[in-house]
């Protein structure tokens, strides 16, 4: 296994480690594997073994690591945090997403509490599922980040963007106040993850749609609600483990205290929750690359060619070295920016768009050249460097697209950086 460089890490983190590395390795990756190869509304089916990794990560009792104390988490340290993230990555991208998803809205939740010190409108109901998964082992508890739409996608992100305050430009899925109560209508996209399954969403949605993708409102929405359906999962090229699908709201009724805030934190929630989503997927594909890497490493001690394995040649042993040597500044500025991200408080935007484009550009090339080494035999179904350069792949579109990512994180840069 991967040794750590961290000055920070001792024998907690080593322990922590070794135990979501064995769970990524016994279970994330071979079941990662065997639903690659069904379709998607057989990835879902109460047949799938999908359902053993949630079950596993429940009995693991990481799923609510990230929580903070007071709401039933382990409130683990950021370095931790990193670890996690990374062997979940290493084990199988698809899957450390999905169960990463799975906790976001409680995690939201939990952080705006945390941040407010707002009480008053927390209803039982909303102290339940701070700790959804205190007796649940099951699985059946799965939160879901909805925003993405049929007509938006990462410029749903474009906080500052002309097109972000446009009336034109107003996002499909609208909630509409009723008295005491809010109400949901329209779609979100079939790039949901957890869509098909999620429990729960974390909804971005319009309250305003003068304001355009601006007039936008967070609210937790449970998805048993009278109105609310799925559309059929998402059949993708990599990530296949990953559900993703669409929900349809139809006239879905909430509490007034659901919506957890309105149009005038907006904006500044939206950019905090990419920054949170954007320095864990940096995380996740280091994981990936490290995989990769790790298997071309493997197979080139083996593999005979020219009378000598084909690590003995100079040309296989650079492209390992250079390999080695992109993890290293993936995982050096994915590790620095979280830390940093989980200390001051507010993240800072255009840190987590560098760490998940370099990071995410890491896992493609270095997967890629996997491939390389592995010869033909790396463009075979079935084996496992081809599976991580198809997941790669996705992650250069999934969170925000990487160049409009940039554009995002450029703009922030140009209007608050000074010498």
């Amino acid at each position: 296994m991967y040794r750590d460089i961290s000055v920070d890490f001792d024998e907690q983190h080593a322990e922590l480690q070794s135990l979501v590395h064995g769970f990524a390795k016994d279970v994330l990756r071979p079941i990662s594997l065997e639903l690659d190869q069904l379709s998607p509304s057989q990835v879902i089916a109460s047949s799938s073994p999908l359902w053993n990794v949630f079950r596993g990560w429940y009995e693991l009792g990481q799923h609510c690591s990230s929580l903070p104390e007071e709401f039933g988490g382990a409130n683990l340290d950021p370095l931790s945090q990193c670890i996690v993230f990374e062997e979940l990555g290493w084990g199988a991208a698809d899957l450390a997403i999905s169960l990463g998803v799975a906790s976001f809205p409680f995690l939201f939740l939990s952080q705006l509490v945390q941040a407010t010190g707002e009480t008053s409108t927390r209803s039982d109901y909303i102290d339940n599922i701070l700790n959804p998964f205190s007796n649940n082992k099951t699985g059946s508890v799965i939160g879901c980040w909805a925003i993405t739409e049929p007509n938006h996608g990462s410029d749903e992100l474009g906080v500052g963007t002309d097109s972000f305050t446009n009336k034109s430009a107003a996002g499909n899925c609208r909630a509409t106040l009723k008295d005491d109560s809010w109400v949901i209508s329209g779609q979100k996209s079939q790039w949901v993850s957890n869509g098909s399954i999620a429990s729960h969403a974390l909804l971005f949605c319009t309250i305003d749609p003068d304001d355009g993708m601006n007039g936008g409102g967070i609210a937790i929405v449970p998805l048993d609600l009278a109105g609310v359906s799925r559309g059929v999962p998402l059949d993708k090229i990599g990530q296949r483990a990953l559900n993703q699908g669409e929900i349809f709201f139809d006239q879905v009724e909430i509490p007034y205290h659901y919506m957890l805030v309105d149009k005038t934190a907006y904006s500044i929630m939206l950019d905090a929750t990419l920054a949170t989503a954007n320095s864990a997927m940096a995380l996740v594909f280091t994981g990936l690359a490290r995989a990769a890497f790790e298997e071309a490493l493997e197979y080139s001690k083996s593999r005979i060619q020219g009378g000598k394995p084909i690590v003995d040649h100079q040309m296989i042993s650079q492209k390992l070295f250079r390999m080695y040597t992109q993890i290293e500044q993936s995982r050096s500025l994915a590790r620095l920016v979280f830390i940093y991200n989980a200390k001051i408080g507010i993240p800072v935007l255009p840190l987590s768009i560098a760490a998940k484009v370099t990071a995410t550009k890491c896992a493609f090339e270095v997967s890629h050249e996997a491939i390389q080494i592995f010869g033909g035999l790396g463009l075979s179904k079935g084996t496992l460097v081809e599976k991580l350069f198809r997941d790669a792949r996705a992650s250069l579109i999934e969170d925000g697209v990487n160049e409009f990512l940039e554009l995002v994180g450029a703009r922030q840069l140009v209007n608050t950086y000074s010498l």
